[in-house]
């Protein structure tokens, strides 16, 4: 019997023999002297060849006319053709494939089988004047593999499974993960590329309610509302959704954290029992109205007005310009009801901004009367996301839809609330909707992680060029640029899970006096963890070239819908500004309550940074066992965080003495702010992940000395993302005379030596993010 090949080319036997020795010659893209000397020659001894065949022989083997693009990769193909005829344990080489593809051309191979046999030795004569014959010649050129055993061998390169790094990973959420992964796997979630945005809306609304019919919508509700009265579950759930389509993550977010959550969190038992159950089951679409087209993140400065009339015991909703729209509002094409924020004005008085249940449509769907709603129309992204404009034309509601649970209006139609403070009613108010600061990091990450899954599988799958002709081209992660680009974001990626998940906690456990903290916290790490998931993106899409490109690959979707992230639940660079004003009234604070013992400690901890980390020894000490040291780079941290903090009030108090407003001082300052809440944010960070690494550590120093391979792999993850971080930074840390010249250098060669250190370990760090193929959804990273 013949060996059954498909024809790949319509040239001769003769030829067809010769093509893995031509793509052998030619692999490196040049001829060398000895090559064209072996093809020419060697090939007279073999009586396969016609006198056409050598003519054709002699033309390829010129060094001056290279084979085209597509000539060569016909000789790849018809090579790895071959090569994936032969058991995968046979030794073979060049001349066995030569034989398997002259047998291929005949037009009876079953004749010729002893004919081509006796040209081994002829053709063994020929590989080995090309360079030598290893019987795994063969396969490094054309290699036979079965792509997802290739990238499960990578992965198995490492010490860890990457199970192990998903348990940690996934903690105490483990559970309620695998159950939202095991419903966004069913054939009714199957993704598909709709154009138009209202059938990508229609799709994303399925979804939607599907999950609610599972209880997923209603998991941070009370029991008594359909709920399971966890956040932390809730958060969970809303992180993994992101890995399947972020416009239902959205989408999700709005109608049971934004709408939902300003029910629960600023209403009372009537508002929960009337709305909280049915929102949770999705009957009751709702949105969140706060933003206006014309004061953007300025909530104080809102235009919209509810006018309280005391004789029918209403509220007029009322939008007095078109400036005064409520824009950019997710869920307003489909919802029914609108958490409207708005200026409460009772008896001629305004007493700050409230939120207002206003009914928009039907059960019919069709708008009511009075309220006006605009599409936005499409987006770079997010467009399964139905965002529109709401107008409302003096619309009337019952008192008893006002969300009073800081602040209503009695039976004798005055005003009270157990807050007498408006500036800390408003705030308290703002501060029980921080969740969405919370959350829409958590996405940003998820995106970020399937980005980085996406490239670093291609990574470790994909070849390109060989070292030498002859043997098998590199693969791309082993490249040092391509893990200098990909492995410090794949640590960093940890570090803000760590940073995240911190936060989390801080914010389900909080208490009243905690919630200024946490606002500035979460502000911090929102821009923080979205800045990076868009930096990410960008970097992994490069980094896998023109497949990156392909829509199908998922970058562009990736890339258009969290770009969005920067901007929305505040503007990230207003964000970090609030951060840092919060972080200069602690310092200010801490001056206030403690005086001369706080300046006499600041300046007390002025000298020791001088002492100990500024000498002249430690600035210049540059050894490998200092630079791992928490000695080093925690202090590193902490030394930028306090330093930026500190120099900013100084210059903040020197323009104020010098008679400049403190609105045109923070003007001057404004990018020392920014880089001030960087530094915090970054400390925060790094402090979160080393705690979670020692949260593992046993506490008896034997057992600590054999720490297991997790925690020693997560150890060096974290300490790449310290030295990355600090090499970032190292312009300011010489400015700062924390470092010198020389050690700069050594940061940069630590940072080089632990990218290659966890090379082997890299793929299963992606995969320990827990994200199954359905839902990664790129063919590259199969």
């Amino acid at each position: 019997m013949g060996i059954d090949l498909p024809a790949t080319t319509s040239t001769t036997p003769g030829i067809q023999a010769m093509l893995p020795f031509l793509y052998a010659a030619w692999s490196d893209r040049h001829l060398s002297v000895p090559e064209i000397q072996a093809l020419r020659k060697e090939a007279d001894a073999l009586d396969f060849l016609s006198t056409e065949d050598r003519g054709v022989l002699m033309e390829w083997s010129n060094p001056v006319h290279p084979p085209s693009r597509e000539r060569f990769q016909q000789w790849l193909t018809s090579g790895r053709q071959a090569a994936e005829t032969l058991p995968e344990d046979k030794p073979a080489s060049l001349a066995e494939l030569a034989v398997l593809l002259g047998l291929s051309a005949e037009e009876a191979p079953e004749e010729k089988h002893a004919y081509w046999a006796g040209q081994l030795a002829a053709l063994r004569q020929l590989e080995e004047g090309l360079g030598g014959v290893r019987e795994d010649t063969y396969r490094s050129l054309f290699p036979r593999y079965d792509q997802r055993e290739k990238l499960f061998e990578a992965i198995r390169e490492g010490s860890v499974a990457p199970a192990d790094l998903q348990a940690v990973l996934d903690g105490e959420h483990a559970a309620v993960i695998q159950r939202v992964k095991n419903i966004l796997l069913r054939p009714s979630f199957e993704r598909s590329t709709l154009r138009i945005k209202e059938d990508y809306r229609e799709q994303v609304l399925r979804w939607c309610k599907e999950l609610a019919q599972e209880g997923i919508g209603a998991l941070s509700y009370p029991v008594a509302y359909g709920g399971q009265d966890s956040m932390d579950d809730y958060a969970a759930a809303f992180e993994t959704i992101a890995y399947h389509d972020l416009s239902l993550a959205i989408k999700f977010g709005v109608q049971f954290g934004l709408w939902g959550g300003a029910v629960y969190n600023l209403g009372t038992k009537r508002h929960h029992d009337r709305y909280l159950h049915a929102t949770g089951t999705l009957e009751l679409p709702g949105c969140f109205a706060m933003t206006e087209t014309g004061h953007g993140s300025n909530v104080r400065g809102l235009e919209t007005t509810a006018v309280y009339d005391p004789e029918h015991r209403e509220l007029i909703v009322h939008s007095p310009s078109v400036e005064a729209g409520k824009e950019y509002i997710g869920n307003a094409m489909h919802a029914r009801m609108a958490a409207v924020f708005c200026q409460l004005i009772v008896d001629g008085e305004s007493h700050g901004v409230h939120a207002v249940v206003v009914p928009i449509r039907g059960q019919d769907g069709l708008t009511l009367p009075g309220i006006r709603v605009e599409d936005n129309g499409y987006k770079m992204g997010l467009n399964g996301v139905d965002n529109g404009r709401l107008w409302f034309d003096s619309v009337r509601v019952p008192v008893e839809n006002l969300l009073d649970k800081y602040g209503g209006i009695q039976e004798d139609g005055s005003y009270s609330s157990p807050i007498e403070s408006p500036t800390r009613r408003f705030f308290t108010m703002l501060g029980t909707l921080v969740g969405g600061r919370v959350f829409v990091p958590r996405a940003g990450l998820s995106a970020a992680k399937s980005a980085l899954t996406i490239a670093v599988r291609y990574g470790l799958r994909r070849r390109q060029f060989p070292s030498e002709s002859m043997r098998s081209e590199t693969i791309i992660m082993d490249y040092p640029n391509q893990q200098r680009r990909l492995i410090p974001l794949v640590a960093k990626a940890y570090a803000v899970q760590f940073g995240l998940d911190h936060l989390l906690d801080r914010y389900v456990r909080r208490t009243e006096e905690q919630m200024r903290e946490i606002e500035a916290m979460a502000a911090g790490l929102k821009s923080y963890a979205t800045w990076f998931a868009t930096a990410a993106i960008q970097e992994c899409r490069e980094a896998t070239g023109g497949k990156g490109y392909l829509a199908e690959n998922r970058f562009a979707a990736l890339k258009g819908d969290t770009d969005i992230f920067t901007t929305f639940e505040g503007d990230n660079t207003v964000l970090m500004q609030l951060l840092a004003k919060s972080l200069l009234t602690e310092f200010k604070k801490s001056f206030q309550e403690d005086g001369n013992f706080a300046v006499l400690k600041f300046i007390g901890r002025r000298v020791g940074t001088i002492v100990t980390e500024q000498n002249p020894y430690t600035v210049r000490q540059t050894d490998r066992e200092h630079l791992e040291g928490r000695g080093f780079y925690l202090a590193a941290f902490q030394f930028r965080a306090r330093r930026l903090v500190s120099t900013l009030g100084s210059r903040l108090r020197a323009y104020i003495k010098g008679g400049m407003s403190s609105y045109q001082a923070g003007l001057l300052c404004q990018t020392h702010m920014i880089e001030a809440a960087e530094a915090y944010v970054e400390l925060l960070v790094l402090e979160a992940s080393l705690k979670r690494v020692d949260d593992r550590r046993p506490t008896n120093q034997a057992a600590q000395d054999s720490a297991d391979d997790v925690t020693r792999v997560l150890e060096k993850t974290i300490l790449l993302y310290a030295m990355h971080t600090i090499e970032q930074h190292r312009g300011w840390y010489l400015e700062s005379d924390y470092i010198s010249g020389q050690k700069s250098k050594a940061v940069r060669k630590l940072v080089d030596k632990l990218c290659a250190e966890l090379r082997p370990e890299v793929g299963a760090l992606v995969d320990g993010f827990g994200i199954p193929d359905e839902l990664l959804g790129a063919p590259i990273a199969r």
